[in-house]
């Protein structure tokens, strides 16, 4: 967690931005080659991520708001001046110094804050859109998904018609091929021995 800070922190308003394009651009392709032949539900995910890395970006934007990377020339901070420098009085102005830094932080920090919300309230309108641009493509990837389902129902079902029917044929080349065998190896009936032999027999 602790890195991924570290390189938000080194990217500036336009390479943040960047980065959300390039990264949900990434998953997209890489996922698509890895399951081509889901790329419905891969082009939704890439939304969602998109959607993801927007909404991270403005929440960052908004926790680290006295950045000056949103400031994008804005109004400079304020500087409280000192009176603890005053002659003769100076030593004891000394707590109105310090009153006067916490005020004139207050107000740097509100206007930091008022220079970073539109910076924030961009990534997270496009975050916003990136999920209302989600609904239909989830819808489209379901009945994509049904309609790929269904078909291999289908397909399956036509193969077990046709394994079914060769079984049958089988079974019908079985018994045809038994029947054959069986009259093939039947014992011929013995004929009668004419009188001559039974006369030779006798003698």
């Amino acid at each position: 967690m602790g890195n991924t800070l570290d390189l938000l922190g080194g990217l500036s308003r336009d390479e943040l931005r960047s980065f959300c394009w390039i990264a949900a651009a990434v998953f997209a392709l890489v996922a698509g080659l890895w399951r081509w032949r889901r790329l419905h539900w891969t082009a939704l995910g890439a939304v969602l991520l998109f959607a993801a890395l927007n909404a991270g970006a403005g929440i960052y934007v908004l926790n680290n708001f006295r950045d000056s990377r949103w400031s994008a020339g804005g109004e400079a901070p304020l500087s409280a001046p000192s009176f603890s420098q005053t002659p003769i009085v100076g030593q004891y102005l000394g707590p109105l110094d310090s009153a006067l830094q916490g005020v004139v932080g207050g107000v740097n920090d509100f206007l930091a804050f008022k220079q970073a919300l539109p910076v924030a309230l961009d990534f997270l309108a496009v975050s916003g859109w990136a999920l209302l641009l989600s609904f239909p493509l989830a819808i489209l990837a379901a009945v994509i998904s049904f309609a790929m389902a269904r078909r291999r129902s289908a397909d399956f079902e036509k193969y077990r018609a046709t394994v079914d029917l060769l079984k049958d044929e089988l079974e019908q080349v079985k018994r045809q091929i038994s029947a054959g065998t069986s009259v093939g190896t039947e014992i011929p009936a013995r004929t009668p021995l004419n009188k001559h032999a039974t006369e030779r027999l006798t003698t």
